[in-house]
């Protein structure tokens, strides 16, 4: 059996056979996601650092197959290709496991958001995967041969298959299999229940169990881990809380101007809206109420309003709303690219955003407020820029970059050009400014909150930088680098002295992987 697990701040790929009592760490997966098993069981696919990746359990360095900027799931077939989501809002992929150029194999259909976790079927033609984005939302199954897609359940989170001829499948939270015809792709007979909760992760469908020949292995517990925003000083002691322990798989953490309250966004019922949070009370109030994906919001530098992303139009565009919750949600930016504002300009005059290229991967763009509201690029190369962050005075971005192979920190002058400046000495992600102007914080990839000066010289063209230091561990939520690219999850608070974090509470022990053996029901 092949999982993901955190051991010291470190995630990472471990697998446990199954005749003994530990588990061993694969070496070279740090940061690695929605593990899967080549036919042969010699082999995992994973993703990691913006890539597929593929690693021999024997030993060796893992090998890079593909690029997949925020990879929902994989599978791997007895003539070598893999079918694989490089990210939550597009088709399913195929690659060879060799190497070689991806090839589209689906294609959405209107109202869906993305296809996500294929597995193939018993003849490594057809498969099924997860379709996101109402309406419609459920398994469907297609082949590598071509031809429409076919929907086979309506599910609350991915499926799996089992060699003995079911579908497993969730409906809130309870397991469920029904008998599956693999040549027709079409189901038979009822539903019944395998388990009574089993786990899945609410904000990217992921399924938190599996099936092969006579085991079903699932997590319990519920779905996804819980998150607390917990009040941290520099020394990563707790002064406060706000709010209760919140399963809702909050996300974000945008402070409003005034400190009054935090902009997140949650998943109730499976639909993702926007919710302001009050900082006295601790109560979340629903902001956002279409039943598209509405997330990541962001506060305009007065507080007025707000802008989020919403894939109600198909892809995710820009949309902005009074923060008094007067009038309708409006359009701001649409195109035909996913996008996610990341910050706001000091001056109110520009929006940074990141746009998901397919040529590109993830970019950062800039979009002015005022005028023809045209967008130009600050950021575009063959790697991953994300989450970039206005300095205070608004000349600097600082963002992360996977350009050295890994997510480094790194400042340049804004509008551009000029020289580019590395934070980070040893992998970073989430970048914040003190509001001083002088400190820039990020997590670092072994989850440790960090610290590294800044200092303007004196022509005021140059940056001068210290050595980053770490001020404590943090189990921050979803981790250093979000597979769900969910920008920043802790804020600064204006003296530079305290953090907000979304802490990631009660993980691991809250989930352990229960083992059904000998499950040979008949269909």
């Amino acid at each position: 059996m092949v999982f993901v697990a955190s051991n010291e701040g470190r995630s990472q790929l471990w697998v446990r056979p199954l005749d003994l009592v530990a588990a061993q760490p694969l070496a070279g997966t740090d940061g690695a996601s929605y593990p899967f098993w080549s036919p042969d069981s010699a082999s995992v696919g994973f993703f990691a650092d913006g890539k597929l990746k593929r690693v021999d359990i024997a030993g060796g360095a893992p090998q890079v197959l593909a690029n997949a900027a925020a990879g929902r799931g994989g599978t791997w077939n007895r003539d070598g290709i893999i079918l694989f989501a490089p990210t939550p809002t597009g088709p399913l992929l195929k690659v060879s496991a060799t190497d070689g150029d991806p090839v589209a194999v689906t294609r959405l259909q209107a109202g869906q958001e993305g296809h996500r976790f294929p597995q193939f079927l018993t003849d490594g033609r057809h498969f099924i995967y997860f379709v996101s984005g109402a309406p419609g939302q459920g398994i469907y199954g297609g082949s590598l041969d071509g031809g429409s897609s076919k929907g086979l359940a309506n599910a609350d989170a991915a499926a799996v298959v089992s060699p003995s001829g079911f579908l497993l499948f969730l409906r809130q939270t309870a397991l469920f299999a029904q008998a599956f015809d693999f040549k027709r792709l079409e189901l038979s007979g009822n539903p019944f229940p395998v388990a009574e909760q089993a786990a899945f992760d609410v904000l990217t469908f992921a399924p938190g169990f599996s099936a092969t020949s006579g085991i079903v292995a699932y997590r319990s517990g519920p779905g996804g881990v819980g998150r607390q925003l917990t009040w941290l000083d520099r020394s990563g002691k707790s002064v406060g809380t706000i709010g209760a322990i919140d399963n809702a798989g909050l996300t974000s953490v945008e402070p409003s101007p005034d400190g009054k309250r935090i902009a997140v966004y949650r998943t109730v019922n499976g639909n993702q809206d926007v919710w302001l949070i009050d900082t006295s009370r601790g109560v979340p109030t629903r902001f956002t109420f279409d039943a598209a994906s509405d997330r990541l919001p962001v506060w305009s530098p007065d507080g007025s309003r707000f802008v989020f992303n919403s894939n109600r139009r198909g892809v995710f565009n820009l949309f902005w709303k009074s923060s008094s919750g007067a009038g309708a949600d409006e359009l701001l930016l649409e195109s035909d690219q996913n996008k996610v504002t990341t910050d706001w300009s000091p001056d109110g005059r520009f929006l940074l955003f990141r746009s998901l290229d397919p040529q590109t991967g993830y970019d950062l763009l800039v979009l002015p407020i005022s005028g023809d509201k045209k967008p130009f690029p600050f950021l575009k190369t063959f790697f991953d820029e994300r989450d970039g962050q206005f300095s205070p005075d608004g000349k600097w971005v600082a963002y992360q970059s996977n350009e050295s192979g890994r997510f480094e920190i790194y400042v340049q002058p804004f509008p551009g050009p000029g020289r580019k400046f590395q934070i980070s000495s040893n992998g970073g992600a989430q970048p914040r400014w003190n509001k001083n102007g002088k400190e820039i914080f990020y997590v670092s990839l072994d989850s440790k909150m960090m610290a590294a000066s800044a200092k303007l010289t004196a022509d005021g063209q140059s940056l001068e930088t210290g050595t980053p230091a770490a001020l404590f561990p943090v189990r921050i939520a979803d981790g250093p680098v979000s597979v769900a690219n969910n920008k920043q999850q802790y804020a600064v608070s204006s003296d530079g002295q305290l953090f907000l974090v979304n802490l990631a509470v009660d993980e691991g022990a809250a989930s352990p992987i229960t083992l059904i053996l000998n499950w040979r029901p008949k269909p």
